[in-house]
């Protein structure tokens, strides 16, 4: 079987960067969407505010859909940070502090991607990544943005933890069932993953 160097598999083609692009600007919409409801959805959670973070996988999502269907390096970073420039451009309540969340996001789901060397893009890494952008999401809004400054150590460390629960479900489960889907539909086709619907869902890629 012939399988193409690494160099190639890296390179951004323009379709690549158009499909990402596309991605990205939807979920940015998703996520004004979800900023202009968020606080009546957090209502539910008013008896215990931390668990208002089991909600935040709506946020995380760009940066492990767009690597399983992207899949080159960088992929996870650009669809989050700019689906957190679009979210800012349409009015986001948190400012321009949506785009250091995107990058920290970004991030948490890229060294996920890094660790398997861009060649591995089954149920076990999309769910490790939708974990870890989890993981550096809330770390990064309890400990180095100073979102939930109010919380006491004990219930930021539950926030860190539910909103890495929150990527490994939303981020990373249901954006694989996506890939696979999209995959179904011939929709991928010019793309890497476009047999991502064939592939296993525990094996290498």
């Amino acid at each position: 079987m012939n399988v193409a160097p690494a160099t190639t598999r890296a390179q951004w083609r323009v379709v690549d960067i158009v499909v990402a692009s596309v991605i990205a600007v939807a979920s940015g919409v998703i996520f004004w969407a979800w900023n202009a409801g968020y606080g009546i959805v957090s209502l539910a959670f008013v008896a215990f505010p931390p668990g208002t973070a089991l909600l935040s996988g709506l946020w995380l999502f760009p940066a492990v859909l767009g690597a399983l269907i992207i899949r080159k390096p960088g992929a996870a970073l650009y669809c989050e940070l700019l689906a957190a420039i679009i979210s800012a451009l349409l009015g986001s309540q948190w400012g321009l502090g949506v785009l250091i969340s995107g990058v920290i996001q970004g991030l948490g789901a890229e060294v996920i991607f890094v660790a398997f060397r861009y060649r591995r893009w089954n149920l076990p890494v999309a769910l490790l990544a939708g974990l870890m952008t989890g993981i550096f999401g809330g770390i990064g809004e309890a400990y180095l943005m100073g979102y939930v400054a109010e919380y006491t150590e004990a219930m930021k460390l539950f926030h860190v933890f539910a909103t890495g629960i929150s990527g490994l479900i939303i981020a990373g489960l249901l954006t694989w069932l996506a890939t696979r889907a999209l995959a179904k539909t011939g929709a991928l086709g010019a793309l890497t993953s476009r047999s991502a619907h064939l592939e296993s869902p525990w094996g290498r890629v």
